[in-house]
């Protein structure tokens, strides 16, 4: 596919139907479309346990209309790269002579943590697929508990703000750098506004002949406690405070900027204040109280020092 154009878009096969159970306003399936847009080739999905597994596969329905299958918290990679494994084998014998893309979906938990050492080795083994972090910063799938991926400052059920803490103590894990460490073809961090972004991406990550990893930030209206319909807009704030800059990374050492992240670099865009962030979610409230403001500042200053370390790498 060499065109973005919606036209050409819109003839692609829905491969995600509607009708699913995802919470109003979860970003999960619009970052699935998008991703599926990347490429025009049949596509296997693999998808870990978790809020997109539970809520597009509840026995006896799905809104899969691909070749899918679900797997536990932990081997989402694995099973995805023993399909691939299994396709290749196939084809040189000439049993198969389809071009078929593999990718899996798994959220921060199956990813950062539980999943971790099966995607790292599906990643150093050189399987030609992709996988996709649903990154909603928590389990939010079994109450909204914290993990990895979760941000400093956030309330969850198992890191409370309260009277001594400030809710989670430690910074998030930087899993696309992890990946990029990886020496892999293709890494990303994209979001479901910059809807173009995403999809080009993806349209990389197909075609690259190797692993590939997009890290998707997907806001969740339920535990960053915000209004349904202010999805898209949190988002947007993500890439705009540099929160989530938007960036490739092309055989772990080429990094480029892209949407947002790339007009902030130019100067044609500014860079929002971590003050921004936090009063958009209510998961941040009680960082507004004096107490916590060296909290916040200390918030501000990893902001700014991965930005700075970001933009060197992009040679910027």
């Amino acid at each position: 596919m060499s065109s973005l154009a919606l036209k050409d878009l819109s003839k692609l096969p829905v491969r995600l139907a509607s009708g699913h159970r995802l919470c109003a306003g979860c970003p999960e399936s619009i970052i699935a479309r998008q991703i599926l847009m990347g490429t025009e080739k049949e596509v296997v999905v693999s998808c870990a346990t978790g809020c997109f597994e539970v809520s597009t596969t509840i026995f006896p329905f799905t809104s899969w209309n691909t070749p899918y299958i679900h797997t536990a918290f932990g081997n989402g990679a694995a099973t995805c790269a023993g399909v691939e494994t299994a396709y290749q084998s196939l084809k040189r014998q000439g049993k198969i002579k389809e071009d078929i893309r593999f990718v899996a979906f798994a959220g921060d938990g199956a990813t950062y943590d539980i999943g971790l050492q099966a995607l790292s080795g599906a990643m150093e083994r050189g399987h030609h697929m992709l996988f996709v972090c649903l990154n909603n910063e928590a389990y939010m799938n079994t109450g909204i508990q914290r993990s990895s991926a979760t941000a400093m400052g956030a309330s969850t059920t198992t890191s409370w703000a309260g009277s001594v803490m400030p809710g989670k103590k430690e910074f998030p894990k930087d899993m696309t750098m992890i990946m990029a460490a990886h020496g892999i073809p293709y890494v990303a961090q994209a979001a479901p506004h910059a809807w173009r972004d995403m999809i080009a991406k993806s349209q990389k990550a197909f075609e690259i002949n190797g692993p590939a990893f997009i890290n998707a930030i997907a806001p969740c209206p339920r535990g960053w406690r915000f209004a349904s319909d202010q999805t898209v807009e949190i988002s947007r704030l993500a890439a705009e405070t540099c929160i989530w800059p938007l960036y490739e990374v092309e055989n772990g050492t080429d990094y480029k900027l892209s949407a947002e992240s790339q007009r902030i670099a130019d100067g044609k865009l500014e860079k929002k204040p971590i003050t921004d962030w936090i009063n958009s979610q209510g998961r941040f409230s009680h960082l507004k109280e004096e107490r916590w403001a060296p909290v916040v500042e200390k918030m501000q200053a990893e902001v700014d020092r991965k930005w700075d370390s970001l933009l060197k790498l992009c040679k910027l």
